[in-house]
């Protein structure tokens, strides 16, 4: 593999050649504007990585098969620092200067639609790995798929967990983050809590890089809950961990989304990890199997570890499915063709090492059971659906 930085302009354009150089009409271009830098630097890192695991595999075999032909592929990726305004400076550079075929969204699902956006003025097909908010997927962008499930698929679930394994389960505080997917996240609990007969005492948002929760925090306190439920991106919610550490804030259940699924969550907290319960998507105790360059769940896994000496989580897993799938359209299209491409997409209907993918009609996968987790002892446990389960809820004390 060659890799080649374009200077001021921060792009990293990664290619795995053949044998002899390919012509660029014979190469497929993705592009992908990813946040390697600022507050989603954690999350965008493990887009970078398992695209690039994809890449490697996909180029060592040849490339991607397209109407009998092997083609291989080139990366291309600029940083855009997590602001989203230069997120759709640069998709729409990758798409006007750079040519490239397809998109990869960034992480998120704020700025998966920005992105998203730009793209459908050109008939872009964007495939999002990490954007859930059904606000996203409006009918009103045609190109845009998405592999994780809506967000709705996590609420019911999970209420009806814990109220079997806290039967006096009575009162819910709510904190969330200002933007897209936090705010979907807590709007749509609170909502769902409501509905199932739960009193919720505290329901608020906090604004993007809010640094000290105390006051949140302290009303949430007052309000005396069985469960408290926070959403954010990991860095918020190692913050309001401790912060609630500081202030003796606790409630006998701890939701953080989607905090836990994450190693960096644990290495950054430490003890005060343990107990706190999240959503997942997915996780590797899982055994599925399918098309593309890992044909079952655990063959991805063992990759995985192999590389990274750690657990891969939903964002891995996600993401890397997301370029088995446009990989299974372009070579179903038989086609680098956009528009041919994009009718692929919609009508995937495939098993991958990641779970069943299906598009419905707004381009997001299709519900599934989606795992409950908790923090024990640093480790992550499965407590639900219990096909996969292999730890029990502990309440926090």
């Amino acid at each position: 593999m060659h890799v080649t930085t374009a200077g001021s302009a921060g792009a990293i354009v990664l290619a795995l050649a053949l044998s002899a150089p390919a012509k660029a009409a014979d190469v497929i271009k993705l592009g992908a504007p990813l946040a390697l830098t600022g507050p989603l630097a954690d999350e965008a890192k493990k887009q970078d990585v398992v695209w690039k695991m994809w890449l490697k595999k996909v180029n060592a075999a040849g490339g991607i098969s397209v109407g009998g032909k092997k083609m291989p592929v080139e990366l291309v990726e600029y940083d855009y620092q997590s602001d989203g305004q230069r997120a759709a400076q640069l998709a729409e550079k990758l798409i006007t200067s750079d040519k490239v075929d397809f998109l990869l969204s960034p992480f998120g699902s704020g700025h998966t639609k920005i992105v998203a956006t730009i793209a459908e003025r050109y008939q872009m097909p964007v495939i999002a790995c990490a954007a859930s908010s059904e606000s996203v997927f409006d009918q009103t962008l045609k190109h845009l798929f998405g592999t994780l499930s809506p967000n709705a698929g996590m609420f019911g679930p999970m209420i009806t967990y814990f109220k079997g394994h806290l039967p006096s389960l009575k009162k819910v505080a709510v904190l969330g983050r200002d933007d897209v997917f936090p705010k979907a996240m807590a709007q749509g609990v609170s909502a769902a809590a409501k509905g199932a007969g739960l009193e919720v005492v505290y329901d608020q948002l906090y604004a993007v890089n809010t640094m000290d929760h105390a006051a949140a925090l302290s009303a949430i306190k007052a309000g005396n809950p069985d469960w408290i439920y926070v959403t954010g991106y990991t860095q918020d919610l190692i913050l309001v961990r401790k912060q609630m550490a500081d202030l003796g804030v606790k409630a006998p259940i701890v939701t953080m989304v989607a905090g836990p699924a994450y190693k960096e969550y644990i290495d950054g907290l430490g003890n005060l990890a343990n107990g706190i319960t999240s959503s997942s998507w997915w996780h590797h105790a899982t055994n599925y199997k399918g098309v593309g360059v890992w044909p079952t769940t655990e063959d991805f896994y063992k990759e995985f570890v192999a590389q990274e000496k750690a657990d891969p989580d939903y964002v891995h897993a996600s993401c890397a499915a997301a370029t088995v799938i446009l990989q299974d359209a372009i070579e179903r299209a038989g086609s680098t063709d956009k528009g041919k491409v994009r009718d692929a997409l919609a009508k995937t209907d495939a098993s991958t090492f990641y779970g069943p993918v299906k598009f419905s009609a707004n381009g997001m996968n299709l519900g599934r059971d989606l795992p409950i987790i908790q923090v024990q002892d640093k480790q992550i446990k499965v407590l639900a659906p219990s096909d996969i389960k292999n730890g029990d809820m502990t309440l926090i004390k």
